[in-house]
Formats: C-alpha cells, structure tokens, sequence
C-alpha cells in the first residue's frame, strides 16, 4: 500500500474553461473569434500544465 498523498490535488477544468471563453470573447471583440480561441487554449493548455506539475 502506498502512503496518502500530503496534499489533495487541484482540479484544473474551470481555469481552462475560463481561458478558452476569455480569449474566444476577446477575439470576438477584435473579430477574431478563431484567433482569440486558439490563444485562450494556448494559455488553458500553460494552466493545465502548471497545476499538473504542482500536483505531482
């Protein structure tokens, strides 16, 4: 049996959903909707990775 983990980990769903509608409604702003999607997923993929690598 392996011991408890020290801490719980974080879930990381609502920061990237929160990344992928703020960049979708800035592109939007610039008529850009597929431009400001792909970046909103750049920075919720950099968020993924980040809680991911602190939960481990």
């Amino acid at each position: 049996m392996s011991p408890p983990p020290s801490r719980s980990p974080h879930g990381a769903g609502a920061p990237i959903t929160l990344a992928l509608l703020i960049g979708t409604g800035v592109g939007l702003a610039f008529r850009q909707p597929t431009i400001g999607f792909l970046g909103g997923l750049a920075v919720a993929v950099l968020i993924g990775v980040l809680l991911w690598r602190r939960d481990a």
